[in-house]
């Protein structure tokens, strides 16, 4: 049986959810972002309980096809972003069609009308912080970052970073170091 859940985004996500599901001795094949597959149908009182747990830390079981979509849209996304410099740099538009199995013109018009945003700002918005943390790892140079996110040039990252956050990547970093303290100064 599969079971979709609301606001997964990341590994810890999946933690959670399946202590949740030990807990009530839900039996699982796997967990991933934004679903579950169970080895066993599961009660309406076990879906209620997991649903109870879940909400707690902001996550949220999903029953509606609306919002089952939109989950796998999200997952989509998040994975592109995130993930990025696993996958051969395509059109994000051509990797949903080919993810979801419905066209891009359907997706992006379902996306707009339930989120009230579009596909292009949410994923501006995932490389946005996507950026945030890899300048504050300060593992990768922005050329890096650049490459990994799919940029045309770290011009292109560095407009878009600051249309967003009103800083450029440079002060971002310059702001994150200032306000490190090290531990002698303690």
């Amino acid at each position: 049986m599969k079971i979709y859940i609301k606001n997964m985004a990341c590994e810890s996500c999946k933690v959670v959810v399946k202590d949740a599901l030990e807990e009530l001795d839900i039996s699982t094949v796997k967990v991933e972002l934004g679903e579950i597959e169970t080895t066993e149908d599961v009660s309406n009182d076990d879906k209620k309980h997991l649903n109870i747990k879940l909400k707690k830390v902001g996550l949220e079981l999903l029953e509606k096809k609306q919002g089952v979509l939109i989950e796998k849209i999200r997952k989509v996304m998040v994975d592109y972003v995130y993930k990025s410099d696993e996958k051969p740099n395509i059109k994000f538009s051509v990797l949903l069609s080919k993810e979801l199995n419905h066209s891009y013109t359907y997706l992006a018009n379902f996306f707009s009308e339930v989120e009230a945003t579009t596909i292009e700002q949410f994923i501006i918005a995932l490389k946005i912080e996507r950026i945030k943390e890899l300048i504050i790892f300060g593992e990768d140079t922005l050329s890096d970052i650049a490459y990994k996110l799919h940029y045309s040039s770290v011009s292109h990252l560095s407009t878009q970073f600051k249309k967003v956050t009103e800083l450029t990547p440079s002060h971002f970093k310059e702001l994150k170091e200032k306000r490190r303290i090290t531990i002698q100064n303690i």
